[in-house]
């Protein structure tokens, strides 16, 4: 009960900080553009009709789907040496995210795309379009407004999750704050202003989703 604040130490690294947070972010986002590509592809696999499509999307999903992240981080970094694959921290994780991102976002976009009717395919067809074109000017589009708020969501938790690369001793957020405790044993000051940062710049994402959404929402 004796413990008394002290953030002196904590704002004299406050700069690891802060570098931490850039990293954390830029592994997020990384992460989600690779990750918005595999799930694209792999929603137009599972609303497939061809089964040699269909099916090796829906294993996909459910694998990654339901294997914890730190699971697949920590296969990914210690055990895909061993089969001759050997990744820097870094790109391990960004390639771990990218999957685990990809197969939520699979979901999202399945969704997305099972909201747009089925006449404006016909429509495109009726004036030339192929089925490319159809997809790419016409159907993503649509999409990409209906999806948004589940969008901002997942991005906002795939930002979260860039903590579990702390366990593989990526310099990111969480685990600057982690070294800055280590070294100077203020626990609560530490984790405090971490969170604050994490809380903060969720909060900016969020905004920034929303002020996207109501630029890109319908006239009613």
């Amino acid at each position: 009960m004796g413990y008394t604040l002290n953030f002196a130490a904590v704002w004299r690294s406050f700069d690891d900080l802060l570098l931490g947070l850039a990293l954390s972010l830029a592994l997020a986002f990384g992460s989600i553009l690779i990750g918005a590509v595999i799930g694209l592809c792999t929603a137009f696999g599972l609303i497939s009709k061809n089964g040699l499509i269909k099916r090796p999307a829906g294993i996909y999903v459910s694998i990654i789907r339901n294997t914890p992240i730190l699971v697949l981080v920590l296969f990914t970094y210690f055990a895909l040496p061993q089969w001759g694959l050997r990744l820097g921290k870094i790109e391990s994780f960004v390639f771990t995210l990218s999957l685990y991102s990809g197969a939520y976002l699979a979901e999202v976009f399945r969704a997305g795309l099972l909201s747009i009717p089925a006449g404006l395919r016909e429509a495109g067809l009726a004036i030339g379009l192929t089925e490319m074109q159809i997809r790419t000017s016409i159907i993503a589009p649509l999409m990409f407004r209906n999806i948004l708020p589940s969008l901002g969501s997942t991005i906002i938790s795939l930002f979260k999750d860039t903590s579990l690369a702390a366990a593989i001793a990526v310099p990111e957020l969480t685990f600057e704050t982690r070294k800055i405790n280590v070294e100077t044993f203020r626990v609560i000051e530490t984790w405090m202003v971490a969170s604050c940062l994490y809380v903060f710049t969720c909060s900016i994402l969020a905004a920034l989703m929303r002020i996207v959404e109501r630029r890109l929402a319908l006239p009613r």
